[in-house]
């Protein structure tokens, strides 16, 4: 068999006992987690309300064993962890087909195909802004090391790094998006489409569209944009340095075909580990951001599935995640292997 594929084929048999850690690990300690479904029905059975502190107990009446038993065994409590865990893992499909404790007339599968699209699009929008901008941006820099040019755009690159992207999204839309009253507010201050995207031709819901993405794609990049702007002209300026560069140039070769024709791409190697990232993003999501836009992605629901104790969508979401993550990692390691051809995994 071909090394190369013999690889890959071990890493992804390695991946499925590392998914079953990860998620038999995050179910048995999320399941243990206090105010889970069963108290918060036993709450409001005894007249409290959901999310009522301890202190502020009613005078309802209490709830007898009976009773209690009947709700862990509607929930599922009843069954000892690790059949709950298989019932997850195999009847419920990765926990998809499970009904959600905060939604019970919706599984986690279509409560998560109702968010899919929009963090799949804000995830793809964001990561492919960042490589646009940044690898030109860490090329220029490389090539212009300690000019006027370099010096500010990393005095700009770190400040922008620096603010909190939420905090960044605030200031957006009180710049570019303040209802009209500066001639520069052409952005919408939320949402995905305007109030009259029905009605409007191909053309105008493809503006319309474009429009609501700009300020909350650009907090979604802004956090990598100084990683991968160093990243990249630091990796330049090393191969630069290196001597078969100082070869191409004696053997009369311009800088420009040294750089471009042989430097470039061994400077890409560090970038081709975050390609697999590209995975993660279909289920990126941000609370903040989308609080700020007030976007239905899937930032807000993972955190309203933490903060109400929803296990069955946190642990819908982490299956999703936790495998394309792992796929992730094949697509970095082929991104790698294809740039850099000298690798081998002939056994030793």
């Amino acid at each position: 068999m071909n090394p190369r594929l013999a690889y890959f084929l071990r890493r992804l048999l390695l991946a499925v006992p590392t998914f079953l850690g990860i998620t038999f690990v995050c179910f048995a300690l999320s399941q243990a987690v206090p105010g889970g479904p069963v108290e918060q029905a036993v709450a409001r059975m005894r007249g409290l309300g959901e999310g009522m502190p301890s202190g502020a107990r009613g005078t309802g009446s209490a709830v007898s064993p009976a009773q209690r038993a009947a709700l862990e065994k509607h929930f599922g409590f009843d069954l000892p962890l690790h059949e709950r865990y298989w019932k997850w893992l195999v009847r419920d499909r990765l926990g998809m087909r499970a009904r959600s404790y905060r939604y019970p007339n919706k599984t986690v599968g279509r409560l998560v195909s109702e968010r899919f699209g929009v963090s799949a699009v804000f995830g793809l929008s964001g990561f492919l802004l960042t490589y646009c901008v940044c690898i030109p941006l860490g090329i220029s820099k490389a090539l212009k090391a300690g000019s006027v040019f370099d010096a500010a755009s990393s005095a700009a690159v770190f400040c922008l790094y620096a603010v909190p992207p939420f905090a960044f999204g605030m200031a957006l839309k009180l710049l570019f998006a303040s209802g009209g009253e500066r001639f520069w507010s052409f952005f919408p201050a939320s949402g995905l489409v305007g109030a009259h995207h029905a009605e409007l031709t191909a053309a105008g819901k493809l503006l319309d569209l474009a429009r609501h993405f700009v300020l909350p794609v650009s907090c979604y990049a802004i956090g990598s944009f100084a990683v991968m702007t160093m990243l990249v002209k630091n990796s330049l300026l090393e191969q630069i340095s290196s001597d078969y560069v100082r070869t191409v140039l004696a053997k009369g070769g311009t800088l420009r075909r040294a750089v471009w024709g042989h430097a470039l791409r061994n400077a890409l190697l560090p970038v081709a580990t975050g390609f697999g990232g590209v995975l993660t993003l279909l289920f990126a999501g941000s609370a903040l951001i989308e609080k700020v836009f007030e976007i239905p992605g899937m930032g807000l629901l993972s955190l309203t599935a933490v903060t109400g104790r929803d296990y069955m969508v946190f642990m819908g979401i982490l299956s999703a995640t936790s495998i394309l993550g792992l796929l992730g990692r094949l697509l970095s390691d082929a991104c790698y292997l294809w740039l850099d051809p000298r690798l081998s995994f002939d056994a030793r």
